[in-house]
């Protein structure tokens, strides 16, 4: 199957319960909508989420979670969403609270091979209870595992037809380190243009990382999310 412009539908059929997702934007900006719509279409149950938040309530990532598709977000900034709070209190949903750097960072390791890594964030604090601490000449650190998934939603602005991306402005918040750190990763994107358009020095994501490439339906407004 060729990786190239399939339809949202076609490109999650890898998609089964209980599997890690990575979602790229933060909060509506820079997230995979289109990807994310397709989602809500579905019958997967148990996801743990890996992005910054869970949308807002009733838009993205916010209409998964009250379709109770979310048994549990890791992320950094979800009280952009009140529905996640209330889930919470509830027992409905488990979060993972990480400080926005170590989230970048731990996606980062995962994307390079590693187990994880030591930090003095969050030392001291309740987000490092339970974790190893270490003090390394002198100073206290924790260790933060690495973050993997098994399929990546990434937004991106233009591909070609290798699979090369290059990304807008703000979307490159945590989509092209997400786009390291999975088994199979879906790029979201506006434009397909030929190979050899595309200024190498302007390629974010090689295309060894992209396993398949959808057109993006929707797009962000001041009013929230609308279909092209």
């Amino acid at each position: 199957m060729s990786k190239l412009n399939l339809s949202a539908k076609e490109a999650l059929k890898p998609l089964q319960s209980g599997q890690t997702i990575l979602v790229g934007g933060f909060g509506l900006i820079g997230a995979p909508l289109t990807l994310i719509n397709e989602l809500t279409k579905t019958n997967v149950q148990n996801l743990t989420i890996i992005s910054n938040n869970l949308g807002e309530s009733g838009k993205g990532l916010g209409i998964v979670l009250n379709q109770g598709k979310i048994k549990k977000a890791i992320g950094s900034y979800f009280t952009s969403n009140r529905d996640v709070g209330e889930k919470f209190l509830k027992g409905e949903l488990e979060v993972e609270l990480l400080p926005q750097g170590t989230l970048s960072e731990s996606i980062r390791a995962g994307g390079a091979g590693l187990g994880g890594y030591y930090t003095p964030t969050a030392v001291g604090t309740k987000l490092a209870e339970g974790k190893e601490e270490r003090i390394i000449d002198g100073k206290h650190y924790i260790f933060e595992k690495a973050l993997r998934g098994d399929i990546a939603f990434i937004r991106a602005h233009k591909a070609d037809t290798l699979g090369n991306l290059t990304y807008y402005k703000t979307a490159r918040n945590f989509n092209p380190i997400m786009a390291t750190a999975a088994k199979y990763v879906i790029a979201e994107v506006d434009e397909m243009v030929p190979a050899g358009v595309l200024d190498p020095e302007a390629i974010i994501t090689p295309h060894l990382y992209v396993d398949a490439i959808i057109l993006a339906r929707h797009i962000l407004t001041k009013e929230g999310v609308m279909i092209k």
